[in-house]
Parts: C-alpha cells; sequence; structure tokens
C-alpha cells in the first residue's frame, strides 16, 4: 500500500506504512500514562475510549472483566496499542501493585471524589473508568489511590464515559506536560 490510495484514519507521516511499523513508530513517543476499563456490561463506549487513548498515545489499555467489547467506536486504532484483559480487578490491582503503579479513578458518582482541576498526575499513574451504567465497581474504587470527577455546570451528574475519556486524558497529558511538544 502507498501512502496515496491508503484510506485509513491516519495523519499524513503514518500512511503506507504497516501497522506493525506504526505500532514501533508510536511506541518512541508513548506517553507513558496507562488507562483501565472495567467492562462489566460490553459497553459501547471502551470503544470510544480506545480511540481517546491512541489520540493522546498512552502506553498502555486494560481492559477488565468481559473481554469481549464493541470495536466500532475504535475505530480500528486498536491496532495501534497496546491492550492487555484481566478477568478481574484483583488480578489487575495485583499487577499494577508489582508494577508500583498509581490508580486513578475518574468517577463522578462517589462521594470521595475531588475535581479533576486539583489532580496531580504521575507518569506511573493508570486513569480507570467504569462502564456508562454501573461505574467503577466498588471493590476497584477501594483499589485507586484517589478519585476525581470532571466539574459540570448543568443538570445531569456526569458526562458519557468515552466523552470524559477524553477530557480526563487531555487534562493528564496537559498537566504532565507532553502537548506543549505536540
Amino acid at each position: 500500500m502507498n501512502a496515496s490510495n491508503d484510506s485509513r484514519n491516519l495523519v499524513d507521516r503514518f500512511k503506507g506504512l504497516p501497522n506493525e511499523q506504526i505500532v514501533a513508530e508510536l511506541d518512541k513517543t508513548r506517553v507513558p500514562l496507562e488507562i483501565a476499563i472495567e467492562n462489566l456490561s460490553h459497553d459501547f463506549n471502551i470503544g470510544t475510549i480506545i480511540r481517546n487513548a491512541n489520540a493522546f498515545n498512552i502506553s498502555k489499555v486494560h481492559i477488565i472483566g468481559k473481554r469481549k467489547y464493541n470495536r466500532r467506536g475504535a475505530m480500528v486504532t486498536d491496532k495501534y496499542l497496546h491492550i492487555d484483559h484481566f478477568s478481574d480487578v484483583a488480578t489487575f490491582v495485583q499487577d499494577a501493585r508489582k508494577r508500583q503503579k498509581t490508580l486513578i479513578a475518574i468517577e463522578n458518582n462517589t462521594p470521595d471524589s475531588r475535581p479533576l482541576r486539583e489532580a496531580t498526575f504521575q507518569e506511573n499513574a493508570i486513569l480507570i473508568f467504569g462502564s456508562e451504567s454501573d461505574g467503577i465497581s466498588a471493590e476497584l474504587l477501594r483499589a485507586c489511590d484517589d478519585c476525581f470527577y470532571i466539574e459540570q455546570l448543568g443538570s445531569t451528574r456526569s458526562i458519557n464515559v468515552g466523552c470524559a475519556s477524553a477530557v480526563a486524558l487531555y487534562e493528564a497529558v496537559r498537566k504532565l506536560g507532553y502537548l506543549a511538544n505536540a
């Protein structure tokens, strides 16, 4: 495939390259943040969250719970990311602790949450998102080191979790200084 007939939704510098080469190039500049998505209900939003992880070149995506999700929302960006699966919360938390990761929940419907603007992010953070209907499970929330919510001005308590992931990832990447070079 050459760049002129590559119909994939890619920036120009990746047009015409095989997927493996795109991943290798992205690996050179990955943001060290990771994200985790607790998949309790085959949430359609997982694809959107994965697409957002690609947009901010996040180093790894973890899916906790059900392996299957609707990939259409990812718009094939899952091919350019490192995605792994954990069947349960305990196994995910054990792996994160072994790798000395800080677990940060993004959850609007929890009384212990603080405004996202107050968050300070470290490069060893894993931002955690729950499913649209259920949020993050109590088990996973208990394991988190911190919890933040996205401040809003309207009548609802939360925005769509796919949208929330974009806001949170933007804020984390911005605060860590990665957007200054974009």
